[in-house]
């Protein structure tokens, strides 16, 4: 990667990235700064989670002396294969990309490579292209594995490190499964990673999955929408649970699932309290957070954003001053053209009792919106 005229500008600066608030709520569009521009490309602002990356890697690149171009796409694919073409247009020295389908951007990548900008792929793998550079994102297998844990945990049979507890009943529980969307490629590491765990309590009739519906692409959620997942618990309960039975647990990857899932069982006449499914989640969403603290939702993994857009601006600063980004992982993501130098950072299980102690403590929330 040649070195870029630009990071003169930026070398006089700081090059200790400060993490950025991340309350939701800023809008997008073109950040001042003194330096080049970065465009940085995120698919929705439906979900507060990526309100949160999107503000915190725009922040700290502007911290750094860097105009932003940030633009989200509402989950619309042209749309977002056009706003990436005008930061090309506009003369992006680097692009972040938080795609909506990673198997649809192949062409207008082609174009960066072309114009030599460099591509990271940010939280959601660019599948089938040689021009991604580099991957920030979390270990999405261990995700996965904390969400089946977080379960297990609530329905009393291991501790939140997953050790099997000495008392744990021996069910059977019914549990439903639910996945992400087939378009990203995390849903698939989420989704083996749950299984990892989950499989062998299935197999021994410990869990019991009673609508049968085991395979990823039978429990997918499209676009991760809630509504959407709503819609297919609300068949579940009718088609699998009308016996008088009921669920005791559901495996969700995402909070915005999470509480499409809880708007079905409460229109279902289930109620919060001993006969309430255990509901995992993902994100740390401020309202699946109140939801934990209300008891309707048990746990939420939290990745924190702050972090990942500190490693997705620290990979662009290396890549523009012509040096070799920071990765520690490099054989587990095969995007189907190459095998993408990635950096993982970790994640934490968070269940009503250590709320504040991993949300507020950290800074991510604060105890006034939790509770507000």
């Amino acid at each position: 990667m040649k070195k870029k005229a630009l990071f003169a500008i930026v070398a006089a600066g700081a090059m200790v990235v400060s993490l950025a608030a991340c309350s939701p709520g800023t809008d997008g569009g073109s950040g001042e700064g003194d330096g080049g521009l970065i465009g940085v490309a995120m698919p929705t602002k439906s979900s507060e989670r990526w309100i949160a990356d999107g503000n915190a890697v725009k922040s700290q690149l502007e911290e750094q002396g860097f105009k932003v171009d940030l633009q989200y796409a509402e989950d619309d694919i042209p749309t977002q294969v056009s706003q990436i073409e005008n930061m090309i247009t506009k003369g992006a020295e680097a692009l972040i990309i938080a795609s909506i389908d990673g198997t649809t951007l192949t062409s207008v990548l082609q174009d960066a490579a072309d114009a030599d900008i460099p591509v990271i792929a940010y939280d959601r793998l660019i599948r089938d292209t040689e021009n991604v550079n580099y991957y920030a994102s979390f270990d999405n297998f261990k995700v996965g594995q904390q969400q089946a844990t977080s379960l297990l945990n609530g329905l009393g049979l291991t501790d939140l490190e997953g050790k099997a507890a000495a008392d744990a009943p021996k069910g059977p529980f019914n549990i439903e499964l639910f996945a992400g969307s087939l378009d990203d490629n995390n849903a698939f590491f989420f989704f083996d990673g749950a299984m990892d765990m989950l499989q062998p309590l299935i197999d021994d009739k410990t869990l019991v999955v009673k609508s049968k519906q085991t395979k990823i692409e039978q429990v997918a959620t499209l676009r991760w929408d809630g509504e959407t997942a709503q819609s297919r618990m609300e068949d579940i309960l009718t088609s699998t649970y009308s016996d008088g039975s009921k669920v005791n647990a559901v495996l969700s990857p995402y909070d915005g699932i999470s509480r499409g899932i809880i708007s079905a069982l409460e229109g279902a006449g289930y109620s919060t309290g001993a006969e309430w499914p255990i509901i995992s989640g993902q994100d740390a969403e401020l309202d699946s957070v109140k939801a934990i603290n209300g008891g309707e939702q048990y746990s939420t993994i939290f990745k924190d954003t702050r972090k990942l857009a500190s490693v997705a601006v620290d990979m662009a600063v290396a890549l523009l001053k012509g040096d070799k980004p920071e990765v520690n992982n490099t054989k587990d993501y095969d995007n189907g053209k190459k095998v993408v130098d990635s950096y993982l950072l970790d994640s934490q299980i968070v269940v009503k009792d250590n709320v504040n102690k991993v949300l507020v403590d950290s800074g991510y929330w604060t105890e006034k919106e939790i509770n507000g």
